[in-house]
């Protein structure tokens, strides 16, 4: 029988050389659509799908190969007598080699205005069903659905015949193809019918860049992306300057951006191990970062800044007086990146659109062994209607402005979570505790001299009134906690004997 290849793709990188080299092999090409059009343009002698199949394209495109010509060629096990004869007898010539990749469903719905007719007609069946098949018959049949594996089929063939284990490989490539390609379809579809949490959930990544280990050395890992990737997110950032980010970096990374979010003003965030460790905000980055950096000049040592403004050379100056891990922010100056790019162990990223907020749809999810818990982000601060004052004593403007902002910081520490500071930047932060009346004490500590004056944020209700005599002796004003404990009015009575303002806010904001 004639040796075969049957190539129909949407993205045409290199098909035309593909194809050339192919035909050198001793190859006949049955080609579709703008595919056939390609390789004609260039002189190539291409067999169309119609005088394959002695059927003609019809239904405007959408019925061309779901035809036994196509089929049995490609489905036929060469070392099977029954099946060889079969298709010899329906004069059915075997396809040897598939080149196929699918309709753009993925560009489709990316954009703007498509409409969900358009979606549903850039959902491809021809496709799928070719791949699959000549996958299933991989020892018989090449099919090659990424570019990136056309010079390895090649370089075979034309050193004798394709090894059984770049079969396989494809093989396994078609069915992580159709995998990610049907989990955009099905997440697209759910989504146009509200179904939020369906009854089996999947979800396509793909592989940003290996890593040279994870949390630590004996461990593997590796980054992957939405296919989607969601404005603001650090799959988006540029990374200007250094060497690849680290697990831990990408993690503690997206721990800062996440929480630098929650600001309009310019707004300056200190992060290690993705908790908070000082964050500033000012009429100016300047202004803070030198908020931020004061917070807490110890742990902001190796850590991480995000940066919600551009990086001007003056601030880039005070960056480079101690040891930063990774800057991501919204932009620098020529000047702040030549200052930074002195530092050669500096990570540099950057993030145009760090101030856009999470979209409504995203899942924030975490993985456990055995299985996956998804949840809607933690989107909210808290809602107007449940702001109380439950003390005798309303706080002032000024500490409601410092209630407010501290409690933006306290949203995005992990539980338990007592953080202290005033109107525009934190002064103590107490974080991953076992118990809140510790995570006050770490607080306070970390502020020194600056906790008396300062507010109080707590990310859950206080159980019992220990916090509040903590607050006494160090000179917390105010506090704003969710409340809900059966003992709430032990605490509002402490703080009415101190002089201590105090709202309850309804949410609670844990994050393990």
């Amino acid at each position: 029988m004639k040796k075969r290849a049957l190539v129909s793709v949407s993205d045409k990188t290199g098909i035309v050389d593909f194809c050339k080299r192919l035909i050198a092999c001793g190859y006949e090409i049955i080609s579709t659509g703008g595919t056939a059009k390609a390789l004609k343009d260039a002189d190539l002698p291409v067999i169309g799908i119609s005088d394959l199949t002695g059927f003609p394209e019809c239904l405007d495109g959408r019925l061309k190969t779901l035809h036994p010509a196509v089929h049995a060629g490609l489905l036929a096990m060469r070392s099977n007598p029954e099946h060889m004869a079969q298709i010899e007898a329906l004069g059915i010539n075997t396809i040897d080699i598939v080149a196929v990749n699918l309709y753009p469903f993925k560009a489709t719905i990316m954009k703007p205005g498509v409409t969900f007719a358009d979606a549903v007609e850039n959902i491809d069946i021809g496709g799928p069903t070719m791949i699959r098949a000549a996958a299933k018959n991989y020892q018989d049949v090449a099919v090659v659905v990424d570019p990136k594996d056309y010079e390895r089929v090649l370089s075979e063939l034309e050193a004798g015949e394709i090894t059984l284990d770049t079969k396989k490989y494809l093989q396994y490539k078609v069915y992580a193809h159709t995998a990610v390609y049907d989990s955009m379809i099905s997440n697209y579809l759910a989504e146009q019918l509200g179904i939020r949490y369906p009854d089996s959930i999947t979800f396509a990544y793909e592989k940003t860049q290996d890593m040279r280990y994870g949390e630590n050395p004996h461990q593997g890992a590796s980054y992957y992306s939405e296919e989607f990737i969601r404005a603001g997110s650090l799959s988006k950032a540029k990374q200007l300057w250094g060497k690849e980010l680290s697990y831990n970096n990408i993690n503690d990374a997206n721990g800062a951006l996440e929480l630098v979010k929650e600001f309009d003003e310019p707004c300056v965030v200190a992060c290690k191990h993705a908790n908070p460790c000082g964050v500033g905000v000012g009429k100016t980055i300047f202004e803070a970062y030198i908020k931020a950096y004061e917070s807490d000049p110890v742990s902001v040592f190796g850590g991480i800044l995000a940066i919600n403004g551009t990086v001007d050379e003056v601030t880039a100056a005070e960056i480079n007086k101690i040891f930063i891990e990774i800057v991501i922010a919204e932009g620098y100056t020529d000047g702040a990146l030549e200052i930074l790019k002195a530092k050669k162990n500096i990570r540099l990223l950057e993030l145009p659109d760090i101030k856009a907020k999470r979209e409504a749809n995203a899942y924030d999810m975490k993985k456990v062994y055995g299985g996956l818990l998804v949840q809607d982000y933690d989107n909210t601060l808290f809602a107007e209607e449940n702001l109380k004052v439950v003390t005798k004593r309303a706080p002032t403007d000024e500490e409601m402005k410092a209630m407010l902002f501290n409690w933006k910081v306290v949203k995005h520490t992990k539980s338990n979570a007592i953080v202290i500071g005033k109107e525009d930047r934190t002064t103590g932060i107490g974080m991953g505790q076992t118990n809140r009346i510790w995570a006050a004490q770490q607080a306070i500590e970390h502020a020194g001299d600056e906790a008396n004056g300062s507010v109080m944020a707590s990310d859950a209700f206080f159980p019992f009134p220990d916090v509040v005599a903590e607050c006494v002796k160090a000179g917390i004003t105010a506090v704003i906690q969710p409340g809900g404990s059966i003992r709430d009015q032990l605490s509002i009575d402490a703080c009415d004997e101190a002089g201590i303002a105090m709202i309850f806010v309804g949410d609670r904001h844990f994050k393990h």
